[in-house]
């Protein structure tokens, strides 16, 4: 009998823990952390391919951006989560977040995003300075003009949101080397920029009953079909635009790049035409995550084996 005590004890301390471990995730939001984690490495990982660094010299500047960057993103998410939590209770994929449950208290969430945010920038400064300006840059811009102001506010809410989520290369890149003046991390900075575009209108499409629910102008709610398709291909234009600067570092490295945006313009263009707007938001959000993690993946993978056979 008390062995069965001790073992149903045990299997409800477990069950809360895994339960505290759920709500924390939720509230820091770790699949957009564990998502920009990626372009960070990317835009590290170049800087020293570009400076043929060893990264077993510079350790600690690298666990030092990781972990920063996490703390960072994490601490945006928290923050947006406290501040938001009256219109996400309005939309039926964010009403049930802890924030608006009541499951995590206010207090609790903003001193953790607090916490967060300031061991986010000091580990990101142990990297270099430039690193934690950028994180703080990036955190100040997704927590006060985003969330606080232009998310409710107006249709370029997307654009400005998009600042903040493009930090991520050049705060890897600046781990390395503060400066982010090298047209090739420019170039993924900016395509980093401009992919959120495409990429949140499609969410939008997907969810516009709850936007629409929780009165947050995204443009396809706000503007209807065809002001959002129009727009996703001029940024989708710009977006093949801003590849070409890649090529001062690696022609390869560009050409992946245009090839990818090229097939993501097309894909537009006839989805819109062929598709009802739900599927061809699908297909344009389904294509925003390869175009990513292709474009990424390729970056890291090609600077590491640059680095490892010294192919300059």
């Amino acid at each position: 009998m008390q062995s069965e005590k001790n073992l149903e004890q045990e299997t409800t301390v477990e069950i809360f823990q895994g339960s505290k471990s759920q709500l924390l995730a939720q509230t820091v939001k770790t699949g957009i952390i564990k998502s920009n984690l990626i372009p960070m490495f990317a835009g590290l990982t170049l800087a020293l391919y570009k400076y043929e660094l060893n990264p077993v010299d510079l350790i600690m500047n690298i666990v030092a951006a990781t972990v920063g960057s996490a703390a960072v993103i994490a601490s945006a998410g928290a923050f947006n989560n406290a501040y938001d939590r009256d219109i996400d209770r309005l939309m039926e994929r964010t009403k049930k977040r802890p924030t608006v449950t009541g499951e995590i208290s206010v207090k609790t969430t903003l001193i953790l995003a607090t916490v967060l945010a300031i061991f986010g920038v000091g580990m990101l400064y142990v990297a270099t300075p430039m690193a934690a300006l950028l994180g703080f840059t990036g955190l100040f811009l997704y927590t006060v003009p985003y969330t606080m102001w232009t998310k409710r506010h107006t249709v370029y809410n997307t654009e400005v949101g998009s600042l903040s989520g493009a930090m991520p290369p050049l705060i890897g890149w600046a781990a390395i080397n503060p400066n982010i003046l090298n047209p090739a991390i420019l170039s993924l900075f900016v395509i980093t920029l401009i992919w959120q575009m495409p990429h949140f209108y499609a969410i939008a499409i997907r969810k516009m009953d709850d936007y629409k629910a929780a009165n947050v102008p995204m443009l396809p709610a706000a503007k209807g079909m065809r002001r959002t398709y129009i727009t996703t291909n001029v940024y989708l234009v710009l977006l093949i635009i801003s590849c070409i600067p890649l090529g001062t570092l690696s022609y390869g490295l560009m050409s992946v790049a245009i090839l990818l945006s090229i097939a993501w313009l097309i894909m537009n263009v006839y989805g819109y035409h062929k598709k009802d707007p739900k599927k061809w938001a699908t297909l344009l959000f389904v294509y925003s995550l390869i175009h990513m993690t292709v474009l990424f993946s390729t970056v890291i993978i090609y600077s590491l084996v640059g680095l490892y056979f010294n192919l300059h």
